[in-house]
């Protein structure tokens, strides 16, 4: 019985089990080298001095000879598995394309730690600025598997993160650092910080995020729209209220103070943009446009189109009674805003203002926007934004800039952010604010991109 179970552990498997144990090996040696106890109380600078070139040298070569044996040992599989449907091969390729992960992972740290070896420099290769291995492997590009281009006229697949991931590394590795096939962390908090500092997009993860405890059905799309959605549809672990009714009843500060009311549904939302609520008392003009007003700019041509604004859906809940599709594009500033949007029965687009619009060149018919693009805006960034938002309207397309405010002396510069656009203007008006003491202003404007033909 001995003998038999020796004759199947074959060459494959002896390969298999002797490049384990020199992994093994490899890797106790370089963390007796680099992460002795004396590493926990002295720092980094002074450490490297204590480590040898030779001893170096001699663990790096080490490892770059295992890995040129193992990827070679890889190849040679990959032509096996051509001729075998056996899947052994495919798990002990698996296998070994982990410990070449790990390995890849050891041999950065060590250039990372003590420069670089045999005349090589540093790679540009954005994996090897992470330690952990699922950004690794998520930044990598993934070639074709037929070695051919694919459908889309490419030869791999090139991942991407945003350029703050590199500068936010640390919690880009704690939001990377999860079981695979487990269930997520419970950070979607720490997400959206990385979002909002430049790290959009943000890679994908190989976990099943978390959901309610004991999620129920949404409303009929004929109560959802104006009726508040089910406490027990949201995670409330991150959120000073705990429930819906916390949020629309206002006593607290508890989400973000722009839109502190848009959870009363029933008093504060339901007349927006079917009648004026604030008019200037002097001048008897007002920055709230009607949705009907706006309509009737151009009869049946507003079919679908983007609110880019802090809310609860509630402006594509009014134009769907119109028929006509919005997409809400915000973040969840303090409060669900996101999974509130998608529980009244609307499309929620979780975006920040950091990343180009998912939408190609002349498509949409509308973009409206309020309570969010204001006086805190940096000029060249609204002027970014702007040009992004003219990219994807559609000529004729329609601009409603909603109740936009900003300081008295700023007034102008914005202005002319808004006329370098050179669109037509439909509705265009500017009104005091009147709890800031004549100190900031409104603007609100309808403006209507021009054709624009080829020249």
């Amino acid at each position: 019985m001995r003998k038999s179970v020796l004759k199947k552990f074959d060459g494959f498997h002896r390969f298999i089990f002797i490049v384990s144990i020199l992994s093994l090996l490899v890797c106790i040696t370089t963390l007796s080298k680099f992460y002795s106890f004396k590493s926990l109380v002295i720092s980094d600078t002074v450490w490297k001095n204590h480590i040898t070139n030779e001893g170096k040298n001699e663990v790096r070569e080490t490892i770059s000879i295992i890995i040129q044996k193992i990827q070679q040992e890889i190849m040679d599989l990959r032509d096996s598995s051509v001729n075998s449907s056996s899947p052994s091969l495919s798990r002990h390729s698996i296998f070994l394309a982990d410990i070449l992960g790990l390995l890849e992972s050891v041999e950065a740290s060590l250039l990372s730690i003590g420069g670089s070896y045999s005349h090589h420099k540093l790679s540009d290769e954005p994996a090897d600025h992470f330690l952990i291995e699922e950004i690794r492997k998520y930044v990598k590009v993934k070639p074709n598997r037929l070695k051919k281009q694919n459908f889309m006229g490419a030869n791999g697949t090139f991942t991407s993160i945003g350029h703050g991931c590199f500068s936010m590394k640390k919690e880009l590795e704690e939001y990377m650092d999860y079981e695979i096939d487990e269930i997520c962390n419970d950070d979607w908090k720490l997400a959206q910080k990385l979002m909002v500092h430049g790290c959009d997009p943000l890679p994908r993860r190989r976990c099943f995020s978390r959901a309610p405890q004991f999620y129920g059905k949404p409303f009929p799309i004929s109560e959802s729209l104006w009726t508040l959605p089910d406490n027990r549809n949201v995670r409330w672990s991150q959120y000073r209220c705990k429930n819906f009714n916390c949020l629309a009843s206002n006593s607290t500060r508890k989400g973000f103070f722009k839109c502190a009311d848009c959870f009363n549904l029933s008093y504060h939302e339901t007349p927006r943009w079917i009648k004026p609520l604030h008019v200037d008392p002097n001048s008897n003009l007002t920055a709230d446009f009607l949705i009907q007003e706006v309509l009737d700019i151009k009869p049946g041509l507003l079919r679908i189109g983007l609110d880019f604004s802090v809310g609860t859906g509630t402006f594509a809940a009014r134009m769907r009674e119109f028929n006509v599709t919005i997409i809400s594009a915000t973040i969840n500033l303090g409060a669900p805003f996101n999974e509130m949007i998608a529980l009244r029965g609307v499309v929620p687009l979780y975006l920040t203002i950091n990343q180009r619009l998912p939408f190609f060149d002349n498509t949409l018919d509308l973009i409206h926007t309020t309570r969010f693009l204001d006086g805190w805006i940096d000029f060249v960034l609204l002027d970014f934004v702007l040009y992004d938002w003219d990219r994807v309207l559609r000529p004729g397309g329609l601009l409603w800039i909603d109740s936009f405010f900003c300081l008295k002396d700023d007034l102008d510069d914005y202005l002319n952010s808004f006329k370098m656009l050179r669109y037509k203007k439909h509705k265009w008006v500017v009104v005091p604010k009147v709890d800031k003491d004549d100190k900031e202003l409104y603007f609100s404007a309808v403006l209507e991109k021009p054709p624009r033909p080829f020249r």
